[in-house]
């Protein structure tokens, strides 16, 4: 059943209009409602569903909202409010996204219209619809919502302006603003919603860490590669890890003043690392415990670059491959393993060698697998010090390793730091034990 039919089937049962009925039902699908979830959600908002028999929305503060209200009436003051452009049924359409917040709490809000809102506007909404989106509530306000700009102010204790750090941002902040210095740029050419199209990548950072950036409408204050404040920008995520988007609302202002980044990165246990779901820059320390299969001498495709094998391309086939050198390796701290992959400088570091040295061992030893024998006798059982870019999917926990080298740590200094920590547990234990006898 197409989704008009579904409008009107529930028009004709609620008695109410159908463009509006089109209206919220096409706002909840955009969003990744499923239709039935979406058709109950406005059966509730007009009247006909579990909510009871009356289609007035309930006031609620923030705090109150849940993900089961199929409407409500919220006062709030906008923290954040910044356009973005999304494509629906092959139109475009552009939206306002950020987060309205009393002095209960904070909810990410999208308008389908433009209300006219800016942070600090403190505003009253009616009939507002509220969604699911991450396990969290979110507002929706639409064409049914009446939106009234109110003159009192709310005793907050959230900022004002989505002001942050990019240690602070996290995947789905909107409308976030912050200053940084353009560490990597590169123009490139991607297959856009709309063909062929130019964007920039590459990495920012600030005093707090680093991060990847998208900028969809390349804006020459980024790629001139100074310092610069972007105001608007949204966080998506990429391989794992937050990625800074900067659209074509987006306001990019060149600074006259460095920005220092931090140098430092995090160092965790690797299974405190896993548990984050992805982190940009982080050191990790373990023993390697085996090389895997899809190391040392590779061939790439010369089209999309990814590895082949026998000579085939998994998306183009028959290829003459390009030769290349990697490293899978699985690194193990006794709290989690994860697969850390080496390029080409890193293997060839590793190895001892070059690309040239390691296409004539083969043709030596007529076989590739030597060089991944060589790689593995220098490092499985040694204990090595990663920096790099975790992510975590379906498919486990890889690091991408921009530094690998063999750690500098006492392993025996390290374990009497273990049984230290574990010694004041156990004294903090029966310290405590003592003082219930005593009682």
């Amino acid at each position: 059943m197409e989704l008009d039919d579904h409008a009107e089937d529930l028009a004709s049962d609620l008695g109410v209009d159908k463009e509006e009925v089109t209206s919220d039902l096409q706002n909840l699908v955009e969003y990744s409602v499923p239709v039935d979830e979406a058709k109950q959600s406005l059966r509730r908002k007009y009247g006909d569903g579990a909510s009871g028999g009356s289609g007035a929305p309930s006031s609620k503060e923030i705090g109150d909202i849940t993900p089961d209200d199929g409407n409500v009436t919220v006062t709030g003051t906008v923290l954040t409010a910044g356009k973005r452009s999304i494509r629906y049924q092959g139109s475009d359409h552009v939206i306002v996204e950020g987060e309205l917040a009393d002095e209960t709490g904070t909810i990410d809000y999208t308008a389908w219209e433009d209300f006219g809102l800016s942070p600090g506007d403190t505003i009253t909404a009616g009939n507002a619809g509220v969604r699911e989106w991450d396990g969290e509530p979110e507002l929706n306000l639409g064409e049914s919502t009446s939106l009234s700009f109110v003159d009192e102010s709310l005793q907050l204790t959230q900022e004002i302006g989505g002001e942050a750090t990019l240690a602070d941002l996290q995947t789905g902040d909107r409308a976030r603003v912050v200053e940084v210095a353009v560490l990597e740029c590169e123009r490139r050419t991607i297959d856009g919603r709309d063909g062929e199209t130019e964007i920039l990548s590459g990495v920012v950072g600030d005093e707090s860490g680093r991060l990847p950036f998208t900028n969809w409408d390349p804006a020459p204050e980024i790629e001139d590669g100074g310092p610069v404040r972007i105001e608007n920008a949204y966080v998506q995520e990429f391989r794992g890890v937050p990625e800074v988007n900067v659209s074509e609302f987006s306001t990019v202002t060149e600074l006259d003043r460095e920005i220092e980044v931090g140098a430092d990165t995090t160092t965790m246990a690797v299974g405190e690392a896993v548990a984050t779901g992805g982190i940009y820059d982080v050191e990790l320390v373990g023993n390697v415990i085996a090389v895997r299969d899809g190391s040392g001498l590779i061939q790439r495709c010369p089209e999309c670059y990814r590895v082949i094998q026998k000579g085939q391309c998994r998306t183009h086939g028959d290829v003459d491959g390009i030769d290349d050198l990697r490293v899978k390796a699985i690194l193990d701290d006794g709290t989690g393993t994860v697969t850390v992959v080496l390029d080409d400088e890193l293997t060839a570091a590793v190895y001892g060698g070059t690309l040239e040295d390691a296409l004539e061992q083969a043709r030596e030893a007529m076989d590739q697998s030597v060089v991944a024998d060589t790689i593995r006798e220098r490092i499985v059982g040694r204990e090595f010090s990663v920096r790099g870019h975790l992510s975590v999917d379906e498919y486990g926990a890889n690091l991408d390793a921009e530094r690998f080298g063999e750690s500098d740590d006492d392993p025996q200094a390290r374990a009497r730091a273990f049984l230290e920590a574990v010694e004041k547990v156990a004294e903090i234990d029966d310290g405590a034990d003592a003082e219930e006898v005593d009682a």
